[in-house]
């Protein structure tokens, strides 16, 4: 009865993982005494084959195991190469995701110094309703500067600071290794431009090699809290004050996970990450989804200015993921009320992201970064606060055009993690939460980073910024403009139907400066002011 149920029901098919090395060691023993003695050898190899096809029948919990003993596991393994496989050999050179191959190609040439020019034309389909098109002029200005910066502090902060138009934006040490920290800050020493720690705290590796720094607080006060986890005044200002650190920052919501606070397993968190981040070792470690220092626009203005005042006068700014549009407006009454005022503003959209996080957060919440700049840069024109307060755009820059895209919506420069990690020799395994990362940059194991050779690779990281300035500054003279301030939404165009191409100012219409403070009912964003009270980020209505 066995046997014919084993044979039944395509029964041999089942279990050909259990019988042919079984049939195998049969044969085998029965026909050692004739047989040379290296056959001997196969046992070796077909014995622990064979207690896996046992274990497989037997084990109750995974059907194709009991079904198909042994064979069944082969499609864990091709599981597992799917990504690899799909990038190398199956995946044209646009379909990637999130960076396609050209992209990536794009990073890595201009990282190493190799030539980043594209023969025979654009491989995009002009004609799709995803081209958009940077208008240039037929009056190029060549006489345009190579390097502009962007001055950041109001009148409010007694250290400004000068802003190269692209930047390293924010990755925690913990969730990036040392040696990608170090790396990446080296090589906004040899570049000149900064260097966001995100949340995860100012570690000794952002001050190694004294590039700039830009001090990412979150809301878990990381490097700057008591054992409560609550901010610390005394512990934020003795590191805030370091000549490194240009300028503070408040992160409130993240691209990739607006509204969500991290968690760093505990098995990530070593004994270094943990005096970096002020937190137990060898726990999870926490950050909550809102801040306990403050909980409406006008307490985190205050919180703002304290924070500015214990850095000696440095920059403060906040970044975020836009989500309901009343609370940028609301942020910005409480400045005019107030009379305390932001020195900068970043905006992340929903596209972006380093670490891992929910699938929904990242698919779902959160407003693409265009849509953001749309509301925010309204914002501050509408108030009169645009010249005084600088905007930040971060998602998915890797590109010269990205930046001319972005300021055009209102960005003075832009930040960009990803392509910074391509630069460092990533390769989009997409393991940067699973501590295996193959190239070293994402991941704290020794052996990992070893790959990661700090000095060569820092060089990497300058090279690509610098090429890209180069590549902007290209787009600049095309335009016939000064610097990349002058881009507007009229500069940017894209598909309406099948035989027009239109602006973005008429798709994003922008407020007269000061309107909404005097005719906000004339403007388009009028529910929005509103809704809008300094001393809450609920909505009146």
């Amino acid at each position: 009865m066995l046997m014919r149920g084993l044979f039944a029901d395509r029964g041999l098919e089942r279990n050909l993982g259990f019988w042919v090395p079984l049939i195998l060691v049969i044969a085998i023993a029965a026909l050692g005494h004739w047989v040379a003695e290296q056959f001997y050898w196969a046992l070796v190899v077909v014995a622990p084959l064979l207690l896996i096809a046992l274990w497989d029948m037997i084990q109750p919990t995974h059907s194709l195991r009991r079904n198909y003993p042994l064979t069944a596991r082969f499609r864990w393994l091709f599981e597992d190469l799917r990504p690899f496989l799909r990038s190398y050999i199956v995946e044209g050179p646009l379909e990637g995701r999130p960076f396609d191959r050209v992209s990536r190609s794009l990073v890595y040439a201009r990282s190493k110094n190799q030539e980043d020019a594209q023969p025979f034309g654009t491989e995009l389909d002009v004609y799709s309703d995803e081209y958009e098109a940077l208008c240039h002029s037929i009056n190029p200005n060549p006489k345009a500067p190579k390097r502009t910066r962007v001055h950041v502090g109001t009148h409010q902060c007694s250290k400004p600071y000068d802003a190269a138009r692209l930047n390293i934006s924010a990755m925690s040490f913990g969730a990036l290794g040392n040696h990608a920290i170090e790396a990446l800050n080296m090589g906004a020493k040899i570049g000149d431009f900064y260097h966001d720690t995100g949340e995860g705290g100012l570690s000794p590796y952002h001050l190694k090699h004294g590039g700039d720094v830009v001090w990412e607080l979150g809301s878990g006060y990381f490097g700057a809290r008591d054992k409560d986890g609550n901010f610390d005044p005394d512990s934020f200002r003795d590191k805030a004050q370091h000549d490194s650190v240009k300028m503070t920052e408040i992160k409130l919501s993240q691209g990739a996970k607006p509204g969500h606070g991290g968690l760093l397993p505990a098995a990530k968190v070593t004994k270094e990450i943990a005096e970096t981040r002020q937190v137990p070792a060898d726990e999870d470690c926490l950050s909550p989804p809102g801040h306990s220092a403050f909980s409406t626009p006008r307490e985190m203005l205050e919180f703002a200015a304290k924070m500015r005042e214990l850095s000696g006068g440095k920059p403060v700014g906040i970044k975020l993921c836009v989500g309901q549009p009343h609370e940028v407006f609301a942020i910005c009454k409480a400045m005019l009320d107030s009379g305390i005022t932001l020195d900068f503003i970043v905006v992340d959209g929903g596209g972006g992201g380093t670490g891992a996080a929910p699938l929904e957060l990242s698919d779902h919440v959160g407003l693409p970064l265009r849509i953001g700049l749309y509301y925010v840069n309204n914002a501050l024109i509408g108030t009169g606060l645009k010249d005084t307060i600088k905007l930040a755009a971060s998602e998915k820059v890797f590109s010269g055009s990205s930046i001319a895209m972005n300021a055009a919506l209102g960005a003075n420069w832009c930040n960009a993690a990803r392509a910074f990690m391509f630069s460092l020799g990533c390769v989009q395994s997409l393991r940067c939460h699973t501590g295996t990362c193959p190239t070293g940059v994402a991941t704290s194991s020794p052996a990992r980073q070893r790959g990661l050779v700090i000095p060569e690779k820092a060089q990497r990281v300058a090279n690509f910024q610098s090429k890209t300035l180069d590549s902007l500054h290209d787009i600049v003279v095309a335009c016939g403009l000064e610097s990349p301030d002058e881009f507007t939404p009229r500069h940017l165009r894209q598909w309406k139907n099948n035989a027009e191409m239109i602006p973005w100012s008429q798709i994003v219409h922008e407020v007269e400066p000061g309107k909404l403070l005097h005719e906000p009912d004339d403007t388009a964003f009028a529910e929005y002011w509103r809704m809008a009270d300094p001393d809450t980020f609920k909505p009146t209505l």
